[in-house]
């Protein structure tokens, strides 16, 4: 059985040793090297040639992303084609959304192995597309360049979010969200009972979700008006939301006054 050489480049110790296990168990993959940093992982992918690389995104030195594209300038020079990439990373959901309809696989940390075959599957069978692999570069590199919020990214009405749940991923159809709450790094999306958090400000969702739908009541808090049971004026003239799961928000003296007007 002809066996594809592999090379792991990822600096969290965890991580890499079960990468390599892992690597180790499949008969049709051999380990080459294990690559703690980007420089490194560079050096040992243009001296190896590995036909599969497992690439950790942030990494010291130089991101997997500048690894990928010093590759890419070398390789074309050659005309061979970059290997077949597995990302590691804890990116937001719209670089994995990217991967995903570019055909480049990745592992969202923390993985587990049954997660790790299937991208490992998913990566033979793509093998030998380094087009995918410059156009997900070109959609991330956007990402990057706009401080990894949503300046770089495109504006259209998102339909779909990529959640994350014990330890899978899975899409969320945007209507089935009922209320968004934020902190200055991450966004926790409810939905039939259970909250996400996703690795997003939720400044990042505010042009992108459906105007007529949801509104923004304050600086951190998103509701979906089709899951509002009722809104009631407070001591303050402010409107209080009271959410069908029982959650409630305030809203601002601004949009308290926008909704009133709107009422009938």
């Amino acid at each position: 059985m002809h066996r594809i050489s592999t090379l792991i480049a990822e600096d969290e110790p965890l991580a890499s040793e079960s990468l390599a296990d892992w690597v180790s168990q499949l008969p049709q993959l051999q380990l080459q090297a294990l690559c703690a940093d980007g420089p490194t992982a560079l050096a040992e992918i243009r001296r190896l040639r590995p036909g599969l690389v497992f690439m950790d995104i942030q990494m010291p030195g130089m991101t997997g992303l500048q690894v990928l594209r010093a590759l890419q300038q070398d390789l074309e020079l050659e005309g061979r084609p970059l290997p077949t990439v597995i990302f590691t990373t804890a990116y937001d959901e719209y670089a994995l959304t990217a991967f995903e309809l570019h055909a480049v696989d990745y592992l969202l940390k923390p993985f587990s192995q049954e997660r790790f075959n299937e991208a490992v599957q998913h990566a033979l069978q793509t093998r030998g597309s380094p087009k995918a692999i410059h156009e997900a570069l070109q959609e991330v590199e956007q990402a990057e360049e706009g401080g990894g919020s949503h300046a770089g990214l495109p504006l259209e009405p998102l339909s779909r979010l990529l959640v994350r749940d014990q330890g899978k991923i899975f899409p969320l159809q945007v209507d089935a969200i009922e209320y968004l709450r934020s902190d200055t790094k991450y966004t926790a999306v409810a939905s039939r009972g259970r909250q996400y958090l996703v690795r997003l400000p939720i400044t990042a969702f505010e042009q992108r979700l459906d105007p007529l739908r949801f509104i923004k009541l304050q600086r951190a808090c998103i509701v979906n008006l089709d899951f509002v049971e009722a809104m009631t004026p407070d001591e303050n003239s402010q409107l209080l939301v009271q959410m069908r799961d029982g959650s409630r928000f305030t809203a601002s003296r601004e949009v308290s006054k926008k909704l009133r007007e709107q009422s009938i």
